[in-house]
């Protein structure tokens, strides 16, 4: 009786410890595709309409850029182009009456053309009418020219103008903070009624939705995985582990010596590839946390 008691205590702890212990595949921390959205015009932050952990969607408007100035501009830009389109020549319209000296000059010879050849007209009179409509069509060849050409020049000038409010067109709409992905602000680098300058940070987002586990694989475990394969990937929530599923999204195509946040130096002194699994996030997971996957 006493050596089939030793028998069960001795199955019950060899049970427990086989439950208790995990071998996992590779292991590392839990990253996000995180994005510093910087100004892009100068001017001062009139609002900033987020606070860090605030979830926003992508091109979602969150804040306004001083635009008083282009906007100016931009009107100053229509009222020249408004000038200049009144310089333009309405070359049919100012035309249109020496055209019509030539159309009654081309009448009155197609009649004295007519009595020439009846011999009871002046040759004269033809040839002098004949005169007159040539130095007409010089004069509207002329003029048609010069009009034409500065229809020309200021129809340059207008497309100058023209292009000149696209470009403030961009600005304004640069004065319009938005989010780039959908996700959550991270990072909040100023406050309304702050001065920024081009390049100046505003914010750091996160997508937080889908979450990034880098590993690092050893070289007989890159053998069983390729990039789309989906595994096991194990997160501890302090007495709780939990698990999620995972997709192999990259792997680097050269070793490398383990990081030193491995723990043991002999870890450390192996060759491994880096990979980055994909994990949905039920909004658990956070930056930094540590995760195991299985193959």
């Amino acid at each position: 009786m006493k050596r089939t008691f030793i028998y069960l205590i001795i199955i019950a702890s060899l049970a427990t410890s086989c439950g208790n212990s995990k071998e996992f595949d590779a292991t590392g921390n839990f990253e996000s595709t995180e994005i510093i959205v910087s100004s892009e015009v100068i001017g001062k932050l009139i609002t900033l309409n987020v606070n860090e952990g605030d979830l926003v969607k992508q091109d979602s408007v969150i804040g306004y850029v001083d635009s008083t100035q282009l906007f100016f501009q931009k009107e100053r830009l229509i009222k020249s182009i408004d000038a200049v389109g009144a310089k333009m020549s309405d070359i049919p319209l100012q035309t249109a009456a020496i055209k019509q000296q030539i159309k009654n000059l081309e009448i009155e010879r197609q009649r004295a053309e007519n009595l020439v050849n009846k011999n009871v007209g002046n040759q004269k009179q033809l040839d002098e009418i004949n005169y007159q409509i040539e130095v007409l069509n010089k004069q509207l060849a002329a003029g048609v020219n010069t009009m034409s050409k500065a229809n020309i020049s200021i129809s340059k000038e207008r497309e100058s103008l023209i292009s000149q409010i696209e470009v403030l067109n961009d600005q304004l709409s640069k004065t319009k903070i938005k989010s780039p992905i959908s996700g959550t602000i991270i990072t909040k680098y100023i406050q309304a009624g702050e001065l920024l300058t081009i390049g100046k940070p505003i914010f750091k987002i996160a997508d937080i939705n889908e979450m990034i586990l880098r590993v690092y694989l050893s070289a007989d475990i890159m053998t069983k995985v390729k990039i789309g394969q989906n595994v096991k990937v194990f997160v501890d929530f302090g007495d709780e582990s939990k698990e999620y599923v995972g997709v192999i999204s990259w792997i680097s195509p050269k070793a490398e010596f383990t990081p030193k946040t491995i723990q043991t130096k002999d870890e450390r002194e192996n060759l491994v590839y880096a990979a980055k699994v994909i994990v949905k996030n039920d909004g658990f997971i956070k930056i930094g946390m540590f995760g195991e996957i299985k193959i």
